[in-house]
Parts: structure tokens; sequence; C-alpha cells
């Protein structure tokens, strides 16, 4: 097992179970047979799905389960006839904080009958077999076009031998930063924390590290993230719940007249939905920022159906305390734009390869760093923009939800399907009893951002600096 793969292993905790949730819903019932079949002959060409993931003193690996059987694998529910969303949140919120079984392959399928007119399936996998962009791409390997076929997007699974450590500098321009950044991981293995923990000594990186030196010196001296009710030690029960979907080609509107990405615009609603609900909570959010470790692919396109982790992180700054929804998206965008070119997500990745290969109390004392500068996972995955059918039933909606590390107990998730964007919540109940409310707020915070971007003068000379709010430069059209 890679170095990367094993980190993820080793961060499974009883209060954050390292495991990747998500939930198809489809327009009719879903036979088990037909299902199971799809399984077998699609799913299970990966070889990784019917392996063990083992460690012992000699180290993590994969080790084929020689009582496999996919009768142990997917397991098939019922809710009362009848029930909508909301059971169904509740069923897989009585699942998201459960450890899967260590005598079996670590995944589980759901299979659940009697929701709304259909049926809906529940997938848990253990983050250590893959990331979310490979396991996307691994659930698409199982759906098809139409009702009866042909496969949506057919291919052969691939070997799994390759590991970022291949990666060459004529694979991609990013292979001699993950180069520098692994030999980095090695080096915090070989001296502990102490490259981490001291900024001063980043300087005896090697030379090709000139930037991830200051990254470390950066990430070492970031300050610990805003004491909100999001912060805290976790508990074991979480909570998970989704918005209904706004649409996508308002959302890519609306990054346009403002000069952002969509997800500049993902973000800031995002950013506004947890403003609305700390308000909510009677909490004063007046001029607060808080931090969210967000992914960031470093897998070549080509790869993307790979299994393993191949993804760095970044620090993403959440402003709760700006009023005007324009404004907000400025201060967003300025922060994402000053993070395309850090070599941030370079430098994560060997800092979890350095977790994985160095003794667990460097690992436990990496992850703190990590956690006590974030208040949250956040996600955004790109996900097929027609509509897709598995075992005969068409998905009309999807969902999924990240796992937390260390002490976070906030995850939020965010997949584009079928011209929707969809917005998902976990959360550790001690800190949101109730995930729900905070997906509530998601349509009204694109809304208000909607309307605050009619209001402003156009066309503009300039985007609307940080600090500066849509009032000043707003008129209202009359006639």
């Amino acid at each position: 097992m890679s170095a990367v793969d094993t980190a993820w292993l080793r961060m499974d905790r009883p209060y954050n179970r390292m495991v990747i949730c998500g939930v198809l819903i489809f327009d009719r019932p879903v036979a088990r047979k037909r299902l199971a079949a799809v399984v077998t002959e699609r799913f299970l060409r990966f070889e990784r799905f019917r392996c063990i993931p083992t460690e012992d003193a000699a180290g993590a690996s994969w080790r084929v389960d020689p009582d496999f059987a996919l009768s142990r694998q997917l397991e098939h529910h019922a809710l009362p006839r009848g029930s909508g969303r909301d059971a169904l949140a509740r069923f897989v919120s009585s699942l998201v904080d459960q450890p899967l079984p260590t005598d079996r392959p670590a995944w589980q399928l759901h299979l659940v009958d009697h929701v709304g007119g259909g049926s809906a399936l529940v997938v848990r996998i253990h983050h250590s077999y893959a990331d979310g962009i490979a396991l996307v791409r691994v659930m698409l390997a199982m759906t098809d076009a139409a009702r009866d076929g042909p496969p949506a997007m057919p291919f052969d699974a691939p070997s799994g031998k390759r590991t970022v450590r291949k990666r060459r500098a004529s694979d991609d321009p990013l292979a001699a930063v993950l180069d520098t950044a692994m030999r980095i991981g090695g080096t915090i293995v070989d001296k502990g924390a102490e490259l981490w923990s001291d900024p001063s000594k980043a300087a005896a990186l090697a030379s090709k590290g000139g930037e991830i030196a200051a990254e470390i010196a950066h990430l070492a001296l970031m300050g610990e993230d805003a004491a909100t009710r999001f912060k805290g030690k976790p508990g074991i029960r979480k909570g998970v719940a989704w918005a209904r979907p706004l649409p996508l080609d308002e959302l890519k509107a609306i990054g346009r007249a403002h000069g952002a990405s969509i997800n500049d615009v993902v973000m800031t609603t995002v950013a506004a939905a947890l403003s609305r609900y700390l308000r909510d909570m009677g909490d004063d959010v007046a001029g607060q920022t808080i931090r969210a470790l967000v992914p960031v692919n470093l897998r070549p396109l080509e790869r993307a159906c790979d299994l393993g982790n191949e993804f760095g992180l970044v620090f993403v700054e959440l402003p709760l305390g700006i009023d005007d929804p324009v404004a907000r998206l400025a201060a967003v965008h300025a922060g994402m734009r000053a993070l395309k070119k850090s070599v941030q997500p370079a430098l994560a990745l060997g800092l979890i390869a350095a977790m994985g290969s160095g003794p667990r109390l460097l690992q436990e004392a990496l992850l703190a760093i990590l956690a006590r500068n974030a208040s949250a996972v956040l996600t955004n995955v790109p996900g097929p923009p027609k509509p897709l059918y598995l075992a005969g039933a068409r998905i009309d909606d999807l969902m999924f939800w990240v796992p937390q590390s260390g002490d976070i107990g906030l995850g939020l998730s965010v997949i584009s399907y079928n011209g929707g964007v969809q917005f998902g919540v976990i959360a550790d109940r001690g800190f949101c009893p109730d995930p729900a409310r905070i997906a509530a707020h998601f349509a009204d915070a694109f809304e208000d951002l909607v309307l605050a971007t009619l209001m402003t003068r156009w066309p503009r000379e300039r985007p609307l600096a940080p600090g500066e709010t849509a009032a000043t430069v707003a008129r209202i059209a009359v006639g």
C-alpha cells in the first residue's frame, strides 16, 4: 500500500471515520439481483475492491479476501412505505458513524427500498481505497446512458500498480514540485516534525524546494482557526443532510458577471449558508472568517479512474462576517486567486505521505497541526452533466459526504449532476445537532447573491474590491 493510502487508513478514529459515503436516488425500485450483477461485472473488475486493507509491524498492504462474497458487502433494507428524503437522511445518518468490518473489504453497499416511488443506494468506501475523483469515476463505470444501456463511460480497469512517486516531468508540470514535496515528506519522517514546527529550519530544504519551504513557514505560523461552535472535540454521533440542487447555468452566469469561477461562487454560497446558520444560533459573526481544508486533485485527467489517493489540500478562507454578497464573492475570489499558484497542495501530499510512512506519533502531531487551523473539510467534485441509469433505473439525485480528519467536525460536499449543483453537509451532533438547518440556507444564500448582482450597476469598470459593498455601486432599475 502506498504511503499516502496508508496515511488515510491510519487516520480512522472512533469519532471520525475515514469513510466516504454517497447516496444515489432512483426513479423506480431497483432489483437486488440486477444490482448485484452490475456490481460484479463493473465494480469488482477493480481488484482492490476484493482486498482487505491491513497493517502490521511490516507496514500496510492489500490482502485479497479468501472468503470474499458479494452477499457480505451488499445489504438490503426497506424504509416504511412513502418515505422521503428526510427518512433517507436519518437512515444515512445512522450509518456514517459506524465502523466498517475489518474481516472483509472495507466497503459496503446498502440498497434501500421505498424511497419515494423508487429505491436508493447508499455507498460507503474507506478513504484508503481511493479519493473522491477516482471513486466518482468508478461509480460512473457502473452506469448506463439509457435505461437498458449502453454503458455511459466504458473503460478497462487500471492495473492499480501506479503510485504518485512514479510521476515524471514529462507527465505534467507538477511533477518536479510533487517530487520535491514527497522528498520533504521523507525528510520530515527522518527528523520528526522539526522542520514543520520550526519554520526557521525550512531553509535547510533542497534548493528546488524554495517555494515549499516558504509554504511550510506560512502554514507553521498560521494562527489557529476562529473559535466558533464548529470547533472543539468531536463525538461519535454524526448527522447528514443535503439541499435541493441549484441550477448550474445560474452559478456559471453569476461567476461570469463578476469575472469569477464557478468554484468561487460555490465557496461564497457555502460561506453565506454557514454565516446564516451561526446567526440563527445567536452567534456574532461580525468580522469572522473560518478556514476550510479543500482537496485539490493532482492526478492527470487521463488517469482519473486510477484508484488510490492523489490529491493535496489547501486552506481556504470562508468570510462569514461580510454582509454584502458581492463583496463576499470578491473576497473569496481574491483568496482563491492567490492559491492558484500555491504549492500548498503538493506540500500537503508530501505531509500525508510522511504520515503514512512515519511513526504514528509523527502522524498525530501533523494531523493535530492541520486540524487546528481549519473548521471544516470542503470538497467540490464534478459529476456527470446528463442523467444516468444504474440497473435499469434512472438516477434522479445523488450526493456524497466527505470524512473529516483529526478533530474537524464539519464536512461540506458539492457535486454537479444533470445541470444542477448539489450541496451536502455532515456534522458532528455536538457541534451542529441538525445539519439540515445549514443545508436549508444554501438556496437563500445563492438567491441573495443573484439579487445583489442584479442590483449592481452594469457594466462595472472594475471588480468590487474586498470591503466595498454592493450598495455603494448599485441602483434599482424602475420601469
